[in-house]
């Protein structure tokens, strides 16, 4: 009969295995990690305020799922600071919108949505902070579809230029399946990722009040199954995901109880087994975690 208790000491010993000494040690253990499980991985790492840093696959582009809520979530809060929108005003919660291909109306699907709960308000008005927060923390499909609308993928995808994320696209909101079939998808780089992550850490990402105020929006995250999974409870997450079928990603900053914090991204795609490259991947953030702490 099979013992969870085995697998909890099995997965430990594992994880255990993957403590190293040397940055050079820790990188060679995380490319036999990523070609041990099936899939193309890319991971970007930088201890904020010095040199360290691991880059591996780092200009690699992957689909960029839901990671792309990072940067419509910047666009946000820039727009705000700009007072091109107020993040208090209200929107109507709708499920109606345009395919960037024909200007085709199309539906969300909610079974196909991660956060349910903005469909319950359709043809209510919610305001642009608690949309931006749903599309962060539950990953709402359907608050982004709203947000991103009102304020052009295009600006997004400006200030991420301005930002020096220039890999990343934003082309459009999700399930527009006229664009996805015409592979106009939206894209990232681990690289990239860590570049905004850098900048919201440090304040720089729209101005120091807006950075930290998306700082708690993220530490609010749902799906904690990566990056955060085998960290101790004392050590604080801020991050955004993403997954589609063959494509799983986490990107965030992590903040350490000595006050050191560090920025982690790690993109899949391609995988056959989300399962075994889930897990491949949460070793791996432990293993940055214990490389950290012992510096």
């Amino acid at each position: 009969m099979f013992n969870p208790k085995w697998m909890i000491l099995f997965t430990s010993l594992i994880i255990m295995s993957f403590s190293v000494n040397t940055k050079n040690e820790l990188e060679d253990k995380i490319k036999e990690h990523f070609s041990s499980i099936e899939g193309d991985y890319a991971l970007a790492f930088k201890l904020i305020g010095s040199e360290k840093s691991i880059l591996i696959n780092e200009n690699e582009i992957f689909h960029a799922a839901s990671t792309m809520k990072t940067p419509v979530m910047i666009e946000a809060f820039k727009q705000d600071a700009n007072g091109i929108i107020n993040l208090q005003d209200s929107l109507i919660v709708k499920n109606s919108f345009k395919s960037i291909i024909d200007n085709s109306e199309f539906s969300l699907d909610i079974s196909r949505d991660s956060d349910d709960k903005m469909y319950s308000l359709i043809g209510k008005k919610e305001t642009y902070y608690n949309l931006v927060y749903d599309m962060i923390i539950g990953s709402s499909n359907l608050a982004t579809n709203i947000v991103i609308e009102k304020l052009g993928a295009k600006n997004v995808m400006k200030t991420m230029d301005e930002l020096g994320a220039k890999s990343i696209k934003v082309l459009r909101g999700v399930e527009d399946m006229k664009a996805f079939d015409a592979g106009l998808n939206n894209e990232t780089s681990a690289n990239d990722l860590l570049v905004l992550f850098d900048k919201i850490a440090q304040g720089k990402a729209v101005n120091p009040k807006s950075d930290s105020t998306m700082i708690k929006i993220l530490l609010d995250q749902k799906h904690n199954d990566i990056i955060p999974y085998y960290l101790p409870k004392d050590v604080k997450v801020a991050n955004k995901t993403g997954s589609i079928s063959g494509v799983l990603h986490d990107s965030g900053i992590v903040f350490l109880p000595d006050g050191r914090k560090y920025v982690l991204v790690i993109l899949s795609k391609n995988i056959t087994n989300e399962e075994k490259s889930r897990e491949m991947m949460a070793e791996v953030s432990k293993a940055i975690y214990n490389y950290v702490i012992s510096q």
